[in-house]
């Protein structure tokens, strides 16, 4: 299990990483509207996304 939790954590860190070395001007421009969202936008954005991740797991299982 932990094989697998590691390699969750690796891809989600691959994936986090794409944007800012690919597109920083865009990744700091996303970030600081990040930044200007309240709170309650941003725990929306989170639930969304991880409703989506949830759902997904449950597609490929």
């Amino acid at each position: 299990m932990w094989d697998t939790f590691l390699i969750a954590i690796a891809l989600m860190l691959i994936l986090e990483g794409m944007m800012p070395f690919l597109s920083p001007r865009t990744w700091r421009e996303a970030f600081k509207k990040l930044i200007e969202m309240g709170d309650g936008q941003i725990r929306f954005i989170g639930l969304s996304s991880m409703m989506v991740g949830v759902l997904l797991l449950m597609l490929l299982k």
